[in-house]
């Protein structure tokens, strides 16, 4: 319960707090329970856009539906996807790469990247059944946070501990540690997969094969990970279980 409850402080803006103190070891297990925090973020975008389109145009319940997460994250994995653009597309080594990513200011890069995927993003969804849509926004944020939550076991941690921006650095999984995540993210997936033609599991490989990509990128440009590159991983992940989607929606007919 201590570490799902750190999960919950960590990832979300929330007043967790409120309920208990947790131990300061907990936040090195937060990404464990990283999925079953999608339940909360996506299933409140779900419902926010299903009743947002109730009395609003589709596009409107979308934008509404992206924004809440917002509130509820701080914009956590927008940071994140920020500074991943800018050390990424600025940093010719790892040095530079780490350096220009632990910088607070947003550079060109960073800004260019983030409309480009609130754009492409917002253009997805919007092109979607509208039934679809709240099960695409539930089923998408936690799933990619289960593929994302394996980069910890995959790559070492790019900084000490110390210079992490968080100040902390995560434990690597272990077996009951990947079943909570494996559960997080899968079973979101059990309507996604009962209710719609069975062709729709298609939209699950695009994520694991951008995971695949960003992780190469990752060793071998700074030889592991970062905070950053966490955030960066779960949207481009996310928005990558969007696509899928939409190609296979317009595609099978």
């Amino acid at each position: 319960m201590n570490n799902l409850l750190a999960a919950l402080m960590f990832f979300t803006r929330l007043p967790f707090w409120k309920i208990k103190t947790v131990p300061a070891e907990c936040f090195k297990h937060v990404v464990e329970y990283w999925s079953l925090t999608g339940w909360l973020t996506g299933g409140t975008m779900a419902l926010v856009f299903w009743l947002s389109a109730l009395v609003f145009p589709a596009d409107v319940a979308v934008m509404f539906a992206l924004a809440s997460r917002l509130l509820f994250t701080g914009g956590l994995h927008e940071d994140g996807l920020a500074d991943f653009f800018d050390g990424f597309g600025g940093g010719k080594d790892r040095e530079s790469t780490l350096r220009i990513m632990k910088d607070s200011h947003i550079g060109s890069y960073g800004v260019l990247g983030l409309i480009v995927y609130y754009l492409l993003g917002y253009a997805l969804l919007c092109s979607l059944p509208l039934s679809l849509t709240p099960v695409v926004l539930f089923c998408g944020d936690a799933f990619a946070k289960f593929v994302c939550s394996f980069v910890i076991k995959l790559l070492p941690y790019a900084r000490r501990e110390e210079d992490s921006k968080a100040k902390v650095v995560y434990t690597p999984m272990r077996s009951l540690g990947i079943l909570f995540t494996a559960a997080g993210g899968l079973i979101p997936l059990i309507p996604f997969v009962v209710f719609l033609p069975s062709f729709y599991v298609w939209a699950c490989v695009l994520p694991v094969l951008i995971f695949a990509g960003l992780v190469y990128l990752f060793k071998r440009r700074i030889n592991g990970y970062t905070g950053d590159c966490c955030g960066a991983l779960f949207l481009l992940c996310e928005l990558g279980f969007w696509t899928g989607t939409v190609f296979v929606t317009y595609y099978s007919h």
